[in-house]
């Protein structure tokens, strides 16, 4: 059966009869989980797998676990993790744990994923904070040096596909900028081409070869005046040819109000600029009927580059669990016993 180029919410603890129904008919891509649909380990081996189930095939099970804020996955069930301004920190103390903190982490953060049936992450976080940004990217960012950007991404994707979960790259091509959330307003960059490529879309070019990238809900007026993600021009301007991203394009969320429009013209117009897959999050039943109509067959080069983010979950490692949290705990003491010590 033909798969739907989309990637699902749902709405609560346990599928729903309707919404097994409906996604048995419109076959999406993949799925992804928010804390609302997350109570404990039994219950979310249950759930991931009666998705599967319902697909009648190994699909890729998302959800968003960075660390700090960013964290569906939390206490008591889980471990908490730092954030990436954690790492940003140990860099400028020593780039040597700073990197290990970061593998140890993201390779434990795989382990809880795969033991619950969870096969991908949207992480690392690529995008470089500037003065005066909106607080929505902030602590979350390793960093506002290219360089070292591309460093601690590198050690959490490595943490990541090691431990068999597909890490996903974002905001592409930057977010860093944004002065406002585009989970509640449009976000326009009105900075130079010279500018982004000089630091923005550094990180995104050094990890290029990542199997999937989101998208940023941002104009950027140096190549459009329409939000990249249903800007053909952008997307294939900053995307394809500046960054030279080759790998799969999901959308970040429909749902965001910096998109306008029904679901159904979203939809479409995101998957025409350029996205493989869009991603829609709220778990509203009429809404995902929206999306599923405006989308398309996943097939061509889009399903190439689905197989192939597939396939980065098919290998991966079992770890020394307690030794991984006894060496990450004893960076975590470090960190906060250094900068106590040298707290302005």
């Amino acid at each position: 059966m033909h798969k739907l180029s989309v990637i699902f919410g749902l709405s609560g603890f346990s599928l729903t009869q309707k919404e097994k129904y409906f996604f048995k008919e419109v076959n999406p891509w993949a799925f992804i989980l928010f804390k609302r649909n997350v109570l404990n380990k039994k219950q979310l081996i249950k759930l991931t797998s009666d998705l599967r189930q319902t697909l009648g095939r190994n699909c890729l099970i998302f959800i968003d676990q960075e660390g700090g804020r960013v964290q569906r996955l939390s206490s008591p069930n889980w471990q908490i993790y730092p954030s990436g301004s954690f790492y940003n920190d140990l860099y400028s103390v020593d780039k040597g744990m700073a990197l290990r903190s970061a593998y140890l982490a993201y390779s434990m953060i795989a382990d809880d994923l795969r033991e619950c049936g969870i096969t991908a992450n949207c992480a690392p976080v690529l995008d470089i904070p500037v003065e005066g940004a909106d607080p929505i990217i902030s602590d979350r960012a390793y960093g506002k040096n290219p360089s070292q950007v591309i460093d601690i991404a590198n050690a959490v994707m490595s943490g990541l596909m090691s431990g068999g979960v597909v890490p996903v790259i974002k905001h592409i091509p930057g977010h860093g900028r944004a002065r406002v959330d585009s989970h509640k307003e449009l976000p326009i960059i009105p900075t130079k081409l010279q500018t982004l490529r000089n630091s923005d879309f550094i990180p995104f070019q050094a990890l290029k070869d990542a199997p999937m990238a989101m998208t940023a809900h941002a104009v950027y007026e140096c190549s459009s005046k329409s939000p990249l993600t249903i800007s053909r021009k952008s997307f294939d301007t900053l995307i394809r040819k500046e960054i030279g991203y080759t790998g799969l394009v999901m959308s970040d969320d429909l749902d965001m109000k910096a998109l306008s429009g029904d679901l159904i013209d979203r939809t479409r117009a995101s998957l025409n600029a350029g996205c493989d897959i869009a991603l829609q999050c709220s778990g509203n039943l009429d809404s995902m009927n929206n999306v599923a109509k405006g989308a398309k067959t996943l097939d061509g080069i889009s399903l190439n580059r689905a197989t192939i983010a597939e396939y980065c979950s098919d290998i991966f490692d079992c770890i020394d669990r307690e030794g991984f949290k006894n060496e990450l705990n004893s960076l975590t003491a470090f960190h906060h016993k250094y900068f106590e010590m040298n707290r302005d």
